[in-house]
């Protein structure tokens, strides 16, 4: 067994402390988000879903990455089902990657390359976020937006797992469980900052590509 989990959780605070003060989630997190840029931030992050579930599958087989390999936690085809709902069903035409998203994709082409390990890290900060802090999202996207059932907020859903706080337990348990060495704990961690620096420009650029119409009072 090792602290994995632990250290993740202590490493990655001050860049979730700073991700969730962002202009961005501020506004999100205060029901202040219009259907456009959410619609934007979906595209986003189908580009970058589709990278990270690309990437772990080509290495299901790795030694680590196969301890955290959960294929029920992918979000790509969910995203797809809200780019239809918001964009229509010529979505894949009218959506396309920025250059903090381009960057995004990039690392996570590089470290599958060069070190598939470290994907642990990028599955982590982002599959974690949506199972905890991306159910009260959920709820806010349903009632800013009048949303009935899962329609245009699939992103948030998560159809193979009965219990989500259960499932939690369960990936954290795989973590202490992989044959990692200390020093690659510590890569691990790094590379889970990067992935929150990473994120953080993406809805800072997606900010200010929508300019002042997107700056409210909060």
């Amino acid at each position: 067994m090792n602290n994995l989990a632990i250290k993740l959780r202590n490493g990655i605070q001050q860049a979730h402390g700073d991700a969730e003060h962002s202009g961005f989630m501020k506004r999100f997190l205060a029901g202040q988000i219009e259907r456009d840029l959410f619609a934007k931030l979906l595209n986003n992050f189908y580009w970058i879903y589709s990278q990270i579930e690309t990437e772990l599958e080509f290495h299901k087989d790795n030694i680590l990455v196969s301890g955290v390999y959960f294929p029920q936690l992918n979000r790509k085809a969910n995203l797809e089902k809200d780019l239809a709902f918001y964009y229509g069903n010529n979505w894949r035409e009218k959506i396309t990657p920025g250059p903090a998203v381009q960057a995004f994709v990039a690392r996570l082409r590089e470290v599958s390359a060069s070190e598939p390990a470290l994907l642990i890290a990028h599955a982590y900060t982002r599959y974690m976020g949506d199972l905890s802090g991306g159910q009260g999202l959920k709820k806010i996207v349903r009632s800013v937006f009048n949303l009935s059932g899962e329609e245009g907020s699939c992103f948030y859903e998560f159809e193979q797992i009965s219990d989500v706080n259960a499932f939690k337990g369960i990936y954290r348990q795989a973590l202490n469980e992989l044959p990692v060495s200390e020093e690659m704990e510590d890569k691990i961690v790094a590379e889970a900052i990067i992935s929150f620096k990473l994120n953080i420009q993406m809805m800072r650029e997606l900010e200010e590509s929508f300019g002042s119409r997107t700056v409210m009072p909060v």
